[in-house]
């Protein structure tokens, strides 16, 4: 083992509910164990999130939502990108993501999440068409982007527990602002999302989690475990790096 121990924060309300929740501990076990990795795994709940966060080596903003507290998924995106913490969001934590880089990053301080406040009048996220709750799709990836790098695959099927989404109306304001969309559906939605120049930023709409039957983990999973643990190895100007804030 490494005298270092990446610390992971998991972010969400743990429930024996969320299928998510159950199999994501022993992925990351199997992780430690097949690629030599040290993790110190912590989980925080939403309603717990402070700037402490910051002082992880790691932040994976999990399903389950609707969250507790929206204020305190939206503080660990927004401590992950600003800080060059790596990140990973899978589902809700896709959904949150958008709605922290939409409001932080490109000024649109209002909007918000159908399942949070359905009766506001500007939504980022909405329900989707179909609902995915259990479903399997298809996804396509760009060619050259990170997540085509780590699946090595140009397609691939992917597993979904969701109803809500990214409002494909509002993806010209958020590619505009630096968010790359590198994963759609056979539709033209979007389903992943990557930050350029970040160490680790990569948000699901699918939950790689999922995949299989627990056994291998996702490429995505893998390559954030690994970032993660080797964060400590990264040299930097002041010992950590960092993405603009917004402007």
């Amino acid at each position: 083992m490494n005298a270092y121990s990446g610390r992971l924060a998991l972010v969400g309300d743990r429930s024996p509910h969320v299928r998510s929740h159950s199999r994501v501990p022993g992925l990351l076990r199997e992780l430690e164990q097949r690629d030599h990795l040290d993790l110190d795994i912590y989980w925080i709940s939403t309603d717990e999130v402070d700037e402490a966060i910051g002082g992880f080596d790691g932040i994976w903003l999990l399903p389950g939502s609707p969250y507790r507290s929206e204020a305190g998924a939206i503080t660990a995106v927004r401590t992950a990108r600003e800080q060059g913490i790596p990140f990973l969001g899978t589902c809700g934590g896709f959904q949150h993501a958008m709605l922290e880089y939409a409001r932080t990053v490109c000024g649109a301080t209002d909007v918000q999440h159908g399942e949070n406040t359905p009766e506001a009048d500007d939504l980022l996220i909405v329900p989707l068409q179909c609902s995915l709750d259990g479903h399997e799709g298809a996804v396509q990836v760009t060619p050259g982007s990170r997540a085509a790098g780590l699946l090595g695959v140009e397609r691939s099927m992917e597993r979904y527990h969701c109803s809500y989404g990214l409002d494909s109306s509002r993806l010209g304001l958020l590619r505009d602002n630096g968010m790359v969309f590198s994963g759609y559906d056979d539709a033209g939605e979007p389903r992943i999302a990557e930050l350029p120049g970040h160490p680790f930023y990569l948000a699901t709409l699918f939950q790689p989690e999922l995949a299989g039957n627990g056994a291998r983990p996702h490429p995505f999973i893998q390559a954030f475990a690994h970032a993660v643990a080797g964060r400590n190895d990264q040299i930097v100007e002041d010992g950590r790096a960092v993405m603009p804030a917004a402007t």
